[in-house]
C-alpha cells in the first residue's frame, strides 16, 4: 500500500509535468500535498494529493487528520488548500525522492482553525531540511500563511521535519516541493557594502521576503509559470504623490520576456511604477519604497527592469538605491539589454547585515542622459539569506547571537565588581526613594503594551459593558461586524493608505469611527500598535480619544470617538460642504495647536506626529478640531539630543525639507507640516495642485512668493476675503511663514504658534475700533499707557503682538475677562 502511493504519486507529478510543459519550464521533482486529505484536490490546472497516513512520504506516529468549513479571510492561494490539516504531535518528516539535485522551492501553507481538541493557533513548533532551520519556535496566530524556500538539495532525499515544541504540536495544511530552473537562482551575486565584491550562494538557502509587482497590480500565481504571487506595490510606496503607475505590456519585447518567464512573467515587467515628474522638471526626489525585514541577516535583492516608457530621442538614466547605499550609478536599460527596445533585465545585489527591521529601495534621477528627470522599477523581490548557523528564523538571528555574547561579558564584568555594585545600588536606592516622578516613563508603557492586551469589555455574548470613559477596549471582531453592518459599503466615511474608516454604532448606542486596516503586514502591524499606544497615553480634549481595537482574525482595526463633521480638508475643498468662516477656521487652527502643543510637552519625552495634515484633523459636531491618526507618531530625542534620526514618513507636500533631506527628526517638523495646513485654511486649496498655472501649482511657494511681494491679501480664499480684518491676516501670514522657515531652528515652537494664532484671532474680534462717523480707525495707544489701556480695552491688539519686552500677564488677563462677559 504505501509503495503504490509512492509510485502514485510519482506518476500524477509526472503527468502534470506534461501539462506544465505548455507553460514553459517542466520541474523534474513535482510534489504538491494536500496534508490531511484522503482525497486529491484541484488547484488549477495543478493536482494536490492527498498525504496518505501508510505512505513513505508521510513519517508520523499518528495519523491525525483535521477539516474546517472555514476560509481564510484573504489568500491569493485558493482555499481549499485550507480546508484540511495534517497535526504532528511528534517528530514528524516528510521525504521526497530527488531525481535531480539543485536548487528546489519549499512551499508550506498554513491555517489554524480548532478542530476538536486541538486549536491550531496553539501549535508551536520547528521547521528543518538537510541542516537548514526554516522556522524556530513558529506560531501561526491569525489568518493563512504562505512560506517559501529556496533550497540547494545536495543529497537523493530531501527530509522534511516537523518538530513540536516542548507540550506543543505541529500542522500543516498543505506543502510544494519542486525543482527550480537553473536560471533562476545565481551562484554568486556582487555586495553593495563592500562595493564590487561577490558572494556564494550555493550553501545557502533562501526565503522569500516578498514579491512585488510595480504598477500596482497584482499579478496572481495562476499567471506565473512558477506558481508565484507578485503582491501589489502601492502598499511599500512611503509618498504616493511622487509615483506614476503605468501599465503597457505591448511596449514588452516578447521574445526576450519569453525566455525569461521563469525569472519573472511578462506582466510584470509590463507595468512599472516611475517618478511622476510630469509637471515639474526640476523634480529631485527618489521614488521610495518600504519593506519590513528581520535584522541580523543578509538579503539577496532582485530588481526587474523593462523600459516601457522612454522615447527613441532620449534614453532612460537613473540611479538605483537600498537604503542610502547606492546600487547602480546612471542605470542605462538600454546598454544593458544591447539596445533591444523593450527587453526585460534583472540585475541581484546582496546587502548587508544590518540591526534594522527596515530595508528601503529607491529608484531617483540621473544627472546624465534625459534632461527630464526619470526613473522606474518594474517588480523587485527580497530573499533572506540564511545566516552562520544554517538558519532562516530571527530567532537565529546573528544579531541576537551578537547581543547574547555582549550580555555573557557584562555578566562577567558585573560578577567581577560584585561588591562595588552592591554599594552602588545600595546608594542609587537610597536616592530614589527620596525622588518622585512627574512624568509618565514612556519605556514603561511600551514595555506592558508588548507583553500584556488591553482588557477585554465584552461579554461571552458580545455586550459591551462600558465604564465611563470607554478607553481602551478589546473588542471581538463579532462586535464590530454588529456595528457596521458587516462593513457595509454604504458606512464608508473615509479611507487612507491604512484602510477604510467605516461609521459604526454600538450596542449602547455609541456612535464610532472604525478603521480597518489591510491585510495584516509587518508594516501595517507596526503602526497599529504605534496609535493604540499613543493614544492609550494621552487623553486631551483636541486629540482622538480610543475607543477600543481589534485584533482578532488576522484584522487591525481601531474603534475612535466619532467625529460628526470629518476632517477639516473636505470642509476646505474638494465636497460640497458648507464653507467655513475665518473665525471658525482661526478657532480650529487654535484647536489643533493646543492638540500638537500638549503631544509636544506633555509628558518626559516630546510626541512627535509625524502626519500633520488636513486630512488629520477632524471636527466634531461642534466644529471642535481634534488631531488624529497616530500611526506614524515618534518618541522625540533624548534630553541631550537635539534630533532623532530616522526613516523619512510622512505625506507628500507636508514634509519638512530638512527632515526629507537629512532623515533628522524635530518637533520642528510638525510645525513645518502645521505651517502647511494653514495655508490650506487661509486659501482653501490642495497642497499641490496641477491643474493650476505653474507658478501656483506648488502651494508653499505661491504664498511665501506671494507674501514676499505684499500680495497676501490677493490670494486668500474668495469666500473668506471679506471677512478678515487685515490686522488678523497680517498675523496670520506672519506666524505661518515661520513655521515654514527652511531650518527647524529658525521655527516656532507649536507654544509659540498658539500663542500667535490666539492673538491672530483677538485681532479679528477687536480688529479696528468705529469713529462716531462709522469709519475704522487704527488708534494704537502708546505703549507708556499699556497699563491704562489693557484695563479699558482701547488699545490695538496688534500693537500688543508686536511688542517685545512687556508682560503679557495683563494681555491674557484681559482676555480672559473680555469671554466671561
Amino acid at each position: 500500500m504505501s509503495t503504490g502511493n509512492v509510485e502514485l504519486l510519482m506518476r500524477v507529478s509526472s503527468i502534470l509535468c506534461l501539462i506544465g510543459a505548455s507553460y514553459g519550464f517542466v520541474p523534474l521533482d513535482y510534489y504538491l500535498l494536500d496534508c490531511g486529505s484522503s482525497t486529491n484536490s484541484s488547484v488549477g490546472d495543478r493536482v494536490f494529493v492527498g498525504d496518505d497516513f501508510n505512505s513513505n512520504t508521510l513519517s508520523t506516529p499518528r495519523n491525525i487528520s483535521a477539516k474546517t468549513t472555514l476560509r481564510p479571510i484573504s489568500s491569493s492561494y485558493d482555499s481549499v488548500l485550507y480546508q484540511t490539516a495534517r497535526i504532528l504531535d511528534e517528530t514528524s518528516s516528510y521525504t521526497f525522492p530527488i531525481k535531480k539535485r539543485g536548487r528546489h522551492w519549499i512551499r508550506l501553507y498554513f491555517f489554524p482553525f480548532v478542530y476538536q481538541n486541538y486549536n491550531l493557533r496553539m501549535a508551536k513548533f520547528s521547521v528543518s531540511a538537510q541542516n537548514i532551520t526554516f522556522l524556530k519556535d513558529f506560531q501561526v496566530l491569525n489568518d493563512s500563511q504562505v512560506r517559501e524556500y529556496s533550497l540547494n538539495v545536495t543529497s537523493s532525499n530531501l527530509v522534511l521535519t516537523f518538530t513540536p515544541s516542548s507540550k506543543s504540536f505541529a500542522f500543516i495544511n498543505a506543502l510544494e516541493f519542486l525543482s527550480l530552473p537553473d536560471e533562476l537562482t545565481p551562484e554568486s551575486v556582487r555586495t553593495i557594502d563592500p562595493q564590487g565584491s561577490h558572494q556564494s550562494l550555493s550553501n545557502k538557502a533562501l526565503e522569500t521576503v516578498v514579491r512585488v509587482n510595480m504598477g500596482n497590480e497584482t499579478v496572481p500565481p495562476q499567471n506565473d509559470t512558477l506558481w508565484r504571487l507578485w503582491v501589489s506595490d502601492d502598499r511599500y510606496l512611503i509618498h504616493n504623490n511622487l509615483a506614476k503607475f503605468l501599465t503597457n505590456t505591448k511596449a514588452v519585447n516578447s521574445t526576450r520576456a519569453k525566455a525569461m518567464e521563469n525569472i519573472a512573467p511578462l506582466t510584470v515587467y509590463g507595468t512599472a511604477t516611475k517618478l511622476n515628474s510630469d509637471d515639474d522638471p526640476n523634480l529631485n526626489a527618489n521614488v521610495t519604497w518600504r519593506f519590513d525585514v528581520d535584522p541580523g541577516f543578509e538579503y539577496l535583492v532582485r530588481f526587474h527592469f523593462c523600459d516601457i516608457v522612454s522615447s527613441p530621442i532620449h534614453a532612460l538614466f537613473f540611479n538605483v538605491y537600498i537604503n542610502s547605499m547606492l546600487v547602480s550609478r546612471n542605470l542605462d536599460l538600454g546598454h544593458l539589454t544591447s539596445n533591444i527596445i523593450g527587453a526585460p533585465y534583472f540585475m541581484d545585489v546582496i546587502t548587508r547585515k544590518s540591526d534594522s527591521s527596515e530595508l528601503n529601495v529607491s529608484v531617483g534621477p540621473s544627472d546624465v542622459g534625459n534632461p527630464w528627470p526619470d526613473a522606474i522599477l518594474n517588480g523587485l523581490e527580497i530573499l533572506k539569506i540564511s545566516n552562520s548557523k544554517g538558519s532562516l528564523d530571527v530567532l537565529d538571528s546573528d544579531l541576537r547571537k551578537s547581543s547574547k555574547m555582549k550580555v555573557g561579558v557584562i555578566v562577567g564584568l558585573a560578577l567581577g565588581m560584585f561588591t562595588a555594585v552592591i554599594l552602588a545600588m545600595g546608594l542609587f536606592l537610597l536616592c530614589r526613594r527620596r525622588r518622585r516622578y512627574t512624568h509618565v516613563s514612556h519605556s514603561k508603557v511600551e514595555e506592558n503594551f508588548a507583553t500584556t492586551e488591553l482588557e477585554s469589555k465584552y461579554s461571552n455574548n458580545g455586550t459591551a459593558i462600558f465604564s465611563s470613559s470607554k478607553i481602551g477596549y478589546r473588542f471581538p471582531f463579532v462586535a464590530i461586524q454588529e456595528a457596521t453592518d458587516n462593513f457595509s459599503e454604504s458606512l464608508v466615511i473615509g479611507a487612507g493608505g491604512f484602510g477604510k474608516v467605516y461609521k459604526g454604532i454600538l450596542r449602547d448606542e455609541t456612535k464610532v469611527a472604525v478603521k480597518r486596516g489591510f491585510s495584516r503586514s509587518k508594516q501595517g502591524f507596526a503602526e497599529f500598535r504605534t496609535e493604540i499606544e499613543m493614544l492609550s497615553l494621552f487623553r486631551h480634549r483636541h486629540l482622538v480619544s480610543l475607543i477600543g481595537y481589534c485584533d482578532e482574525q488576522n484584522e487591525m482595526i481601531i474603534l475612535y470617538e466619532y467625529m460628526e463633521n470629518g476632517t477639516i480638508k473636505n470642509h476646505l475643498y474638494g465636497s460640497n460642504l458648507p464653507s467655513l468662516s475665518w473665525r471658525q477656521r482661526l478657532e480650529i487652527c487654535i484647536g489643533s495647536a493646543r492638540g500638537l502643543h500638549y503631544l509636544h510637552t506633555g509628558s518626559a519625552k516630546a510626541i512627535i506626529h509625524r502626519d500633520v495634515k488636513s486630512a488629520n484633523i477632524l471636527l466634531d459636531e461642534n466644529l471642535m478640531a481634534k488631531v488624529a491618526d497616530f500611526g506614524l507618531s515618534k518618541c522625540g530625542p533624548e534630553i541631550d539630543k537635539t534630533h532623532v534620526s530616522t526613516a523619512v514618513k510622512g505625506s507628500f507636500g507636508y514634509l519638512d525639507p530638512e527632515y526629507l533631506t537629512r532623515q533628522q527628526l524635530t518637533e520642528k517638523s510638525d510645525v513645518y507640516s502645521f505651517g502647511v495646513v494653514m495655508l490650506e485654511v487661509l486659501c482653501g486649496r490642495p497642497v499641490i495642485d496641477p491643474s493650476l498655472p505653474r507658478e501656483e501649482v506648488n502651494l508653499v511657494e505661491w504664498v511665501l512668493n506671494s507674501q514676499k511681494r505684499g500680495q497676501l491679501v490677493e490670494i486668500v480664499d474668495s469666500r473668506i476675503a471679506s471677512q478678515i480684518k487685515p490686522e488678523s491676516l497680517r498675523k496670520f501670514g506672519e506666524i505661518a511663514e515661520k513655521c515654514l522657515a527652511e531650518h527647524g531652528v529658525h521655527r516656532p515652537t507649536m507654544g509659540d504658534v498658539l500663542w500667535n494664532l490666539e492673538c491672530a484671532l483677538r485681532l479679528q474680534e477687536i480688529g479696528r475700533r468705529s469713529d462716531p462717523n462709522g469709519e475704522l480707525s487704527s488708534q494704537i495707544n502708546p505703549v507708556n499707557n499699556l497699563e491704562t489701556s489693557v484695563s479699558t480695552a482701547q488699545f490695538s491688539m496688534g500693537s500688543v503682538c508686536d511688542l517685545d519686552g512687556v508682560s503679557m500677564s495683563k494681555v491674557f488677563a484681559q482676555m480672559v475677562r473680555e469671554d466671561m462677559r
